[in-house]
């Protein structure tokens, strides 16, 4: 009786992330779409008008021939965030596979997960360690919240981290992600969501560079120097000139988001990673009945 449940689960589980998978892959989420709106309407070149329509036009292609709005759909990322009261915690990894895998067919999303030392595609977008899954848990909570994001290799896959002597001071910083931005953001198509992770080494700041760019847009980093010195890059990122596709343009940036931790005394770290105007990312609640909830698509259905 516990198999049979537990299966019944899984299926259930990987029946809606598929379809999840399948409606994130489609169609930004509203708070991107909006920013993008936002800024195309900032802009005054005509080269730069004519760019953001073609956003537009695709991304209205895409929905109506039911088709990924980006050719690279890249590696699938999940970021879950589980209360330790969730019933189904065993079943989730798998489930996460096995979405993946149909994914790849009924989408379809390009096959783009290589395993290193076969140096063979996989051809379903499954490997080792791959879909790429992180664990957050919640002590007391019984749902599942799973950030699904498509990792492309010209936007956040690229990425850089550096670690400094504290007395190199803010500066060190601030000209780390001026120089990531410049360098990455043109392979990654303007404008961009830039996530920046300010921690202790390589590691954790580079993870938490990802769940900046994750954050809902619009959100503000929760202390006062946080919250301002994103104001401050976001600014200055913009005065660059880069603009949509790089071909000069009021915007570079769509929002800036930093996300922090404690550090050595001394050491400071920072790691830049970059999305694309494409930002696929979307976010789906489970309860412990494994009814859903879906928090970045309004009136999607699944």
């Amino acid at each position: 009786m516990v198999h049979t449940e537990t299966s019944t689960a899984k299926k259930t589980f990987a029946d809606t992330m598929e379809k999840f998978i399948d409606l994130c892959s489609k169609r930004l989420p509203d708070d991107v779409y909006a920013k993008l709106k936002e800024c195309g309407e900032a802009e005054e070149s005509p080269m730069q008008k004519v760019i953001y329509d073609a956003y537009f036009e695709n991304l209205e292609q895409a929905k109506k021939m039911n088709t990924p709005c980006c050719q690279d759909t890249g590696l699938l990322h999940f970021y879950l965030t589980a209360g330790t009261g969730f019933p189904w915690l065993d079943v989730v990894e798998e489930g996460l596979r096995e979405a993946t895998r149909k994914a790849t067919c009924s989408v379809p999303l390009r096959p783009n997960t290589v395993n290193w030392f076969e140096e063979r595609n996989t051809l379903d977008n499954t490997g080792e360690r791959m879909p790429w899954i992180h664990w957050d848990l919640v002590p007391g909570n019984e749902d599942l919240e799973v950030v699904t994001f498509f990792a492309g290799a010209g936007c956040c896959l690229p990425g850089s981290s550096r670690v400094f002597k504290p007395s190199d001071g803010y500066g060190a910083i601030i000209k780390h992600v001026f120089e990531a931005v410049s360098n990455l953001g043109i392979n990654a198509c303007p404008p961009l969501i830039v996530g920046i992770g300010l921690g202790h080494n390589v590691e954790n700041a580079a993870l938490l560079s990802k769940k900046a760019y994750l954050r809902p847009l619009g959100t503000r980093h929760p202390h006062p120097k946080g919250a301002k010195l994103e104001r401050d890059i976001l600014d200055g990122l913009n005065k660059l000139g880069i603009g949509a596709q790089g071909l000069r343009g009021n915007r570079v940036t769509l929002e800036v988001n930093i996300e922090s931790s404690g550090r050595h005394t001394a050491t400071i770290a920072v790691a830049v990673n970059v999305s694309c105007y494409t930002h696929r990312r979307g976010v789906i609640r489970f309860y412990k009945d494994l009814t859903w909830e879906i928090l970045t698509h309004k009136g999607a259905t699944l």
